[in-house]
């Protein structure tokens, strides 16, 4: 029975903890979830705090943005309306301009018109003035008359005309030809056309190799500093040098004698060698000219005209050289001058002066002529002179009786057999006129047109152009010349571009 109380009492006190222990779990848990939702809506709430704030700075940043292509919009505004009001105030004033325009042509249109009503007035008016005459005058009367006649005997007049112009011809013919012949048996004179080769002749065939040099320097150098083009060839004991221009053809081969008599050919002896020649050769220029003055008596010329007169020694025309075919003139000049009566010192004076013109005129633009006349304006030459000179090619009219002597002379001279030689002048003319092409370009320093034509040697400075540059500048060449001449064959351009450093020991 106890043991059963027990029991009970047992199960009850178990049974009541059990309801306090359920009772005391469930109040635990009940205050972990409200924490836990407290913790969930603390966490909501600051989630939409921070929306809330980057919702506000994105509206803040699109209102600026807003606003600011607002102002950009503004401003473009204000541009398009400035420049409306610019156009529409042009319009404006183009459309007053085209008023003024409009009303000043139709004022000039009203003049027009009263200067035609003018016209045709005083036209009307001088119809009735004509109408009014009845008388003719004197002069009138004559010119009929003159007319009537000319017409009825116009045949007789012409046929008398005729027989007298035909009998004074034949005894003008006549006259002029005595004097022509006079004075051409009064100076005859051999000539010897001029040859573009000089031959240098050699003690031993050895010397040629000497004459070259080492990788030929040595006759480069000849050829780079006179322009003259030295042939080595098989000619046994001779060098040929060839240039159209006598200048440097005499230069090339008296610098060569001398190197051969001297025995020192190296590039340095070859410059100074070159540089005496040329003032001997300088010397030698002013002494031709006064020889020629001596011969024809001719005073009072610049001693610088004088130089060029002498140049004239070293300038040919169809193989004639220029300054004895000026002497001839001369002379044949002043033999017609004294048989006609006229100024012989005008006219041999003219007649040697009349080419002087050709001394540079491979240097200055022009014809000879013009080029003659200048020259003599500047050495103060009277006009007398140049009037007398400057007529030989009919380039002016003939002023004076001494003009049409020495254009007489100048065809003498050139006409007689054996002065002239054609293909001679006509080479030189295709050489000048490639080393010209040659030179028009600003990088060129020097050129030479050698194998008769074929080839052209062009100098350039290695300081303003380059290796590239340099084939560049050959092509220009080239077709500049395959579009300015005609020729047969073809041109080698060869552009020379030679560095030279030099050093002292001391």
């Amino acid at each position: 029975m106890n043991i059963l109380i027990l029991l009970v009492v047992s199960l009850a006190v178990g049974g009541s903890g059990g309801y306090f222990l359920q009772m005391i779990l469930s109040k635990r848990s009940q205050e972990g979830a409200m924490r836990k939702a407290q913790m969930i809506i603390e966490d909501a709430k600051l989630e939409a705090k921070d929306l809330l704030l980057n919702t506000k700075e994105k509206a803040v940043k699109a209102l600026s943005e807003i606003k600011k292509e607002e102002q950009i919009r503004r401003r473009q505004l204000d541009k398009t309306e400035e420049r409306v009001e610019r156009m529409e105030q042009n319009v404006a004033q183009k459309e007053a301009e085209l008023t003024n325009r409009f009303d000043g042509l139709k004022k000039k249109i009203k003049e027009v018109e009263k200067a035609r009503e003018d016209i045709s007035k005083i036209r009307q008016d001088e119809l009735e003035k004509l109408k009014q005459i009845t008388k003719l005058s004197p002069e009138k009367a004559k010119d009929l008359m003159l007319k009537s006649v000319e017409t009825e005997y116009a045949e007789d007049i012409r046929e008398q005309l005729k027989k007298f112009e035909q009998k004074n011809r034949e005894t003008l013919d006549e006259k002029a030809r005595e004097i022509m012949t006079s004075a051409i048996q009064r100076y005859a004179a051999g000539h010897v056309v001029d040859h573009t080769t000089s031959i240098v002749s050699l003690a031993s065939d050895e010397l040629k190799g000497r004459i070259i040099g080492r990788e030929g320097r040595n006759i480069n150098t000849i050829e780079r500093l006179t322009g003259a083009e030295i042939i080595v060839d098989d000619t046994p004991q001779a060098i040929i040098v060839s240039a159209f221009d006598p200048i440097r053809r005499e230069i090339a081969k008296q610098a060569l004698q001398k190197l051969i008599e001297d025995g020192r050919i190296h590039p340095a002896r070859i410059e100074e060698t070159i540089k005496e020649v040329k003032q001997e050769i300088n010397k030698k220029i002013t002494e031709a000219g006064e020889a020629a003055m001596y011969e024809m008596s001719v005073t009072g010329l610049d001693p610088r005209l004088v130089k060029l007169l002498g140049r004239l020694r070293y300038r040919t025309s169809y193989g004639q050289n220029i300054l004895l075919h000026s002497i001839e003139v001369a002379h044949l000049s002043g033999a017609l001058a004294a048989e006609l009566g006229l100024d012989i010192a005008i006219a041999k004076k003219a007649g040697l002066l009349h080419d002087i013109g050709k001394a540079i005129d491979r240097e200055v633009q022009g014809t000879h002529v013009e080029i003659g006349i200048n020259i003599l304006k500047k050495f103060n030459v009277s006009e007398a002179v140049i009037d007398a000179m400057k007529s030989h090619h009919n380039d002016y009219p003939f002023v004076s009786p001494e003009a049409t002597l020495v254009a007489a002379a100048d065809a003498i001279s050139a006409a007689r057999p054996g002065a002239r030689r054609d293909s001679v002048e006509n080479y030189i003319k295709r050489i000048n006129e490639i080393e010209e092409i040659a030179k028009s370009f600003p990088e060129v320093d020097k050129a030479y047109a050698i194998q008769a034509g074929r080839e052209v040697r062009i100098f350039v400075s290695p300081e303003s152009v380059s290796d590239i540059e340099s084939v560049k500048l050959a092509r220009k060449v080239a077709e500049k010349i395959e579009g300015t001449l005609k020729y047969p064959g073809e041109i080698k351009v060869v552009i020379i571009r030679e560095t030279r450093v030099t050093e002292y020991a001391r």
